[in-house]
């Protein structure tokens, strides 16, 4: 973090009551660095009628410092097209600031570093669902919300990891096509009688977590619960407790009477849910994000101030994505 901007002593209150809410996840010594930002952001974003969305993978100085809605993407995606500033500047990556701009897509869209991307979205294009579709004819596309909007435009509806298994049933059909994620499609497969066609796209984050890692930690820690996201492998799924979308993990955590917990998905959650949940012992490795990290305090008082880095759809791809999304909601989680 650049010391640009200088801790002063009006800053130092102002910011005081939210460090001591997260100073468990922040070390004591880079508070001064961040503090800055934060006061800076927050004061901006008022001035220029701003409202900052943030998903549960950003880390405590941008989830609980700046953002003034959080969630997973389906949340994302349902309170972001209730907005009324004229801005959205959403600190998550590229495919959520498109979901926000097809939901909403009279407001500028915000995304404070444009090469945020996703390993999921980079792996299917418009092309290759089209090619699904012509060797599977009349099969429905139900699309994971991490795609691009171009993907989205091809899809019959959209899901998330909340809702995947209740928007696969709701079709009332024998076969889908589900995409992108090899992970999920298996998940969901395991969970409904509807047969599932799948792609081979994976979730970097996710699919570096094994079976092996899980049983070690529970030779250490006899009592500890395994909560896993269903985008991990089907070995990591079966050696959890509890297998949920980020939503369901953040209330698994908040009713369990467990002790020491390890979220299998993005470190920066877990670091969240501590900061809400002090008591418990969040085990760790977990593996980092390096797209949603590429959004920081400084790129996005920087897009603020320079008022840059639009998202710009095509409105014909944003009418074909934002049906898909509309069905998805109506279905609900």
């Amino acid at each position: 973090m650049s010391n640009e901007l200088k801790f002063n002593s009006e800053i130092e209150s102002i910011t005081s009551p939210l460090y001591k809410k997260i100073q468990g996840a922040i070390p004591e010594i880079e508070w001064p660095t961040m503090a800055p930002y934060i006061y800076e952001i927050n004061k901006l974003k008022k001035e220029k009628d701003v409202t900052i969305l943030a998903h549960n993978y950003q880390a405590p100085e941008i989830f609980y410092g700046v953002a003034d809605i959080v969630g997973d993407s389906l949340g994302l995606a349902i309170d972001g097209a209730k907005v009324k500033t004229d801005k959205i500047l959403m600190c998550g990556v590229h495919f959520m600031a498109e979901t926000a701009k097809i939901m909403s897509p009279e407001k500028k869209i915000i995304l404070p570093d444009l090469s945020a991307g996703c390993s999921l979205a980079e792996s299917i294009t418009p092309a290759d669902v089209r090619k699904l579709k012509a060797e599977n004819p009349g099969v429905p596309v139900v699309t994971y919300v991490n795609t691009s909007a171009d993907v989205k435009a091809e899809t019959d509806i959209c899901c998330t990891s909340a809702n995947a298994v209740k928007i696969v049933e709701s079709l009332n059909v024998d076969k889908v096509i589900f995409l992108p994620d090899e992970y999920l499609a298996k998940y969901v497969a395991s969970k409904t009688q509807v047969e599932i066609i799948s792609w081979k796209g994976k979730c970097e984050v996710h699919e570096k977590f094994t079976d092996t890692e899980i049983l070690e930690l529970r030779k250490k820690y006899p009592d500890l619960k395994v909560v896993s996201h269903p985008e991990c492998p089907p070995d990591v799924i079966k050696a959890s407790d509890y297998t949920g979308s980020t939503g369901s993990m953040i209330d698994y955590v908040k009713n369990t009477k467990a002790k020491d917990i390890f979220l299998v998905t993005e470190c920066s959650m877990s670091d969240n849910i501590q900061v809400e949940n002090p008591n418990i012992n969040f085990v760790k490795p977990c593996n980092l994000c390096p797209h949603m990290k590429k959004i920081t305090l400084q790129s996005i008082l920087k897009s603020l101030k320079e008022d840059n880095n639009f998202i710009e759809i095509d409105n014909e791809i944003i009418l074909k994505a934002r049906g898909a999304i509309e069905k998805m909601i109506a279905v609900g989680r």
